[in-house]
């Protein structure tokens, strides 16, 4: 079966939504805003974005992460879904592209494979739009100059250093091997969005240190938060008191004035995994 566009496009939006409203430690979510940033504005740029996500098919990969984060940056005039963008561009045309019988995954690799210079001009200059914090600079193919890769290659000399581009090096391997599987158990076992998206949120973690705090806090913080997220697991997460209770307690030890502990790739690769799972569905 295939999808349409303006399918892709509400997947999309829907996947953004379901994210930021579940309330996983460290990020925001309703009633629980950072000091720059709230709930409203990540629901902004998940409207903003549909339009076109809903084109990702028909337009080169680059072109949709650059005109999805102009979209995002004219609602909100701060950087809210950087990472999103860049996760969901290639799926959201993987899912546009896929033959009958194909799985978005397999689909998702020609994208990347086909990827090509212009692809990465784009989304360099998507990036030095958005402003991200943190990134600092690296020997080859830094974002503050002109690319001379294609998109992908240039991501596996960053996949080191950031989950974003490891994704796009692995064909998305925590996606589809971590928190696809995850999403889909927990749904299937009844569990609502809110718990099933926090307890994936939660495996991610634990199975990985968080690049945005390796970044703004340093490797050991990101370790530690990735041990504490397993140790919430170990209570139940999402399914227990305990666990519940712990994740309350996370919840507070990661918020600081400045944000250095926020999970805020982890959350990017979840609604990557949301929007697998919604547009896999639909494909099936």
């Amino acid at each position: 079966m295939s999808i349409s566009g303006p399918q892709i496009a509400a997947a999309a939006q829907l996947a953004c939504r379901l994210e930021v409203s579940a309330p996983k430690p460290g990020n925001v979510s309703p009633g629980r805003p950072f000091k720059d940033l709230r709930f409203e504005d990540f629901l902004a740029s998940a409207e903003a974005i549909g339009p076109v996500m809903e084109l990702a098919a028909e337009r080169p990969l680059g072109t949709t992460v650059f005109d999805a984060v102009q979209a995002s940056m004219r609602v909100v005039h701060t950087n809210t879904n950087l990472g999103i963008v860049l996760l969901l561009a290639p799926l959201a045309r993987a899912a546009g592209l896929c033959t009958p019988g194909q799985r978005l995954r397999d689909a998702l690799a020609h994208v990347l494979d086909a990827t090509t210079v212009t692809d990465a001009r784009d989304v360099y200059r998507a990036i030095r739009m958005a402003g991200p914090g943190g990134l600092g600079t690296v020997p080859e193919q830094d974002v503050a100059d002109e690319p001379t890769e294609t998109l992908v290659e240039a991501m596996r000399l960053g996949a080191a250093h950031d989950d974003v581009a490891r994704e796009y090096a692995t064909n998305f391997d925590s996606t589809f091997e971590v928190g696809l599987p995850t999403l889909q158990r927990l749904r299937d076992a009844g569990l609502s969005w809110d718990d099933a998206v926090v307890q994936t949120y939660l495996t991610i973690l634990a199975a990985r240190p968080d690049t945005h705090i390796v970044r703004r806090a340093g490797r050991p913080a990101a370790l530690d938060v990735s041990a504490r997220a397993a140790r919430v697991l170990e209570l139940g997460g999402v399914r227990s008191d305990a666990g519940r209770r712990a994740i309350e307690s996370l919840d507070e030890r990661l918020r600081d004035g400045a944000n250095t502990a926020n999970p805020g790739t982890t959350a990017d690769v979840v609604t990557a995994s949301i929007f697998a799972e919604l547009v896999s569905a639909q494909i099936a």
